[in-house]
């Protein structure tokens, strides 16, 4: 299932999974919002959710980090408007918590704000998209077969 967002009046698809700023970058879109200082150009950069770089408008609440909000169907998704509050690196945006995630007034994937359920899985959260672990992976390698840990 492909969703359907849309920006600066063009669809954009994202895939399930993939965050918001993940499927600009794929839909070609590089920047989203501009400095207060000189009016460059900024979109993904971190991609972890702490630069603040990825600020934009979702569904009209400013200051989301695309990279942190998860792509969904029937987003519209707007340019963060320049003001003389863009916060600096390391002050969390507007109803964002001191840890780096959302507030309460801001659920991390869905809810009443973004108009869509919470999506579940393995494959949900992260900066761009999260393919499901391996065993291997999640296990450390050998030691789910059998193996032995390395000694320290």
């Amino acid at each position: 299932m492909t969703y359907h967002m849309t920006f600066r009046g063009a669809v954009v698809p994202a895939e399930p999974g993939q965050s918001v700023g993940a499927a600009l970058v794929a839909a070609g879109i590089r920047d989203w919002r501009s400095t207060r200082k000189g009016g460059r150009p900024r979109g993904l950069f971190c991609g972890i959710g702490v630069c603040f770089d990825c600020l934009i408008t979702v569904n009209g609440i400013p200051d989301r980090r695309a990279c942190l909000t998860p792509a969904a169907d029937g987003l519209h998704l707007t340019d963060t408007p320049v003001t003389a509050e863009d916060p600096a690196p390391g002050v969390p945006a507007p109803g964002d918590s001191v840890a780096g995630g959302p507030g309460p007034e801001a659920p991390a994937f869905g809810g009443p704000i973004l108009g869509s359920p919470a999506p579940e899985g393995p494959a949900v959260g992260g900066s761009t998209f999260k393919s499901p672990a391996s065993e291997d992976r999640v296990l450390g390698g050998g030691e789910a077969r059998g193996g032995h840990a390395p000694s320290a």
